[in-house]
């Protein structure tokens, strides 16, 4: 086959508002590509990268060209976020080549698009102490959604969960070691396992929660309805995402995510003089040196050398 028929013509939208149909072959394609990926934020991230890409060709066959044309149309995107999705576009190519829709030469074509390049390392955002102890005082915890809440942002900025990792979180998950409450064998990114110490603040919230809403067993996180009563559905990492930007805002801090807090408990860690190995196994980072460059170890902006020029 040619990859005019891999991408051949999407059809028209059925209705206002509703996304693009796929064509047999996009469809295909797609559900290819996401059943090899195992990280659910992954098939999320490919998932959209895939859809935007067969909304843009439309009627055109692929090309390294289109491809192109394709990539300098996201510019108004961060680097990493380019690079994801032609990382996407690889790995549909890819497949495409195993299930013998196209041959070895169109595919080395197609897969010959550079990354954008990204020049030094992005500090993110993170919370000081006070504003984090600010933040945690957002949620009204007399009330049952005030307590999930609660819980959301404490595991967040107490245990540097993932979003996705603290939506999944089951309550079987929540464990005694050596004496004390601990997170046992959250499986995270790239599928490697790590145990996380549970603070006792955020476990006398987790305890507060799960007795009022009278859960025993299952996901510990659960959607609370405007009534004020237990929903029997989970939240998703959206959800927490919302959470917390909502919670955010109400203390004066805009554009802040979950990740923010995760990096916030990495940052307060530190500064109280966690030894960094110690951090790279709360993180479940690979290696020492990711764990640096999420930290920006390598920059002290609280106390800047720039500070005392004496100008």
């Amino acid at each position: 086959m040619t990859t005019e028929l891999i991408l051949a013509a999407v059809p028209p939208q059925s209705s206002e508002g509703e996304p693009l149909a796929l064509s047999p072959a996009q469809a295909r394609l797609r559900k290819m590509v996401l059943d090899a990926v195992a990280s659910p934020h992954s098939k999320r991230n490919y998932a959209k990268a895939l859809d935007d890409l067969f909304a843009f060709c439309a009627s055109r066959p692929l090309s390294r060209s289109l491809l192109m044309e394709w990539r300098a149309g996201m510019e108004a995107l961060s680097p990493s976020t380019i690079n994801v999705r032609l990382s996407a576009v690889r790995k549909m190519v890819g497949e495409a080549r195993h299930a013998g829709m196209i041959g070895l030469e169109e595919a080395a074509s197609l897969t010959d698009i550079p990354n954008i390049r990204q020049k030094g390392t992005r500090l993110g955002n993170w919370l000081t102490r006070e504003q984090a102890k600010e933040l945690l005082a957002v949620p009204d915890r007399s009330t049952l959604k005030g307590k999930r809440d609660y819980v959301i942002l404490a595991l967040l900025v107490g245990c540097a969960l993932r979003r996705n990792e603290l939506a999944e979180l089951d309550v079987e998950t929540i464990q005694q070691r050596e004496g004390r409450w601990v997170l046992a064998d959250l499986e995270g990114k790239g599928r490697r396992i790590r145990t996380v110490a549970i603070p006792i603040w955020v476990k006398q919230g987790i305890n507060a929660w799960m007795t009022t809403a009278g859960i025993e067993d299952g996901r510990l996180l659960r959607s609370v309805s405007k009534s004020g009563k237990v929903n029997r559905d989970t939240l998703s990492d959206w959800a927490v995402w919302s959470v917390v930007e909502q919670s955010s805002k109400q203390i004066g801090i805009e554009r802040f995510g979950a990740h923010d807090l995760r990096r916030t408990c990495a940052k307060l860690c530190r500064k109280s003089g966690g030894d960094l190995e110690q951090i790279k196994f709360l993180l479940g980072h690979s290696s020492i040196q990711t764990t640096e460059r999420y930290l920006g170890s390598e920059q002290d902006i609280e106390i800047a050398v720039n500070d005392n020029l004496g100008l």
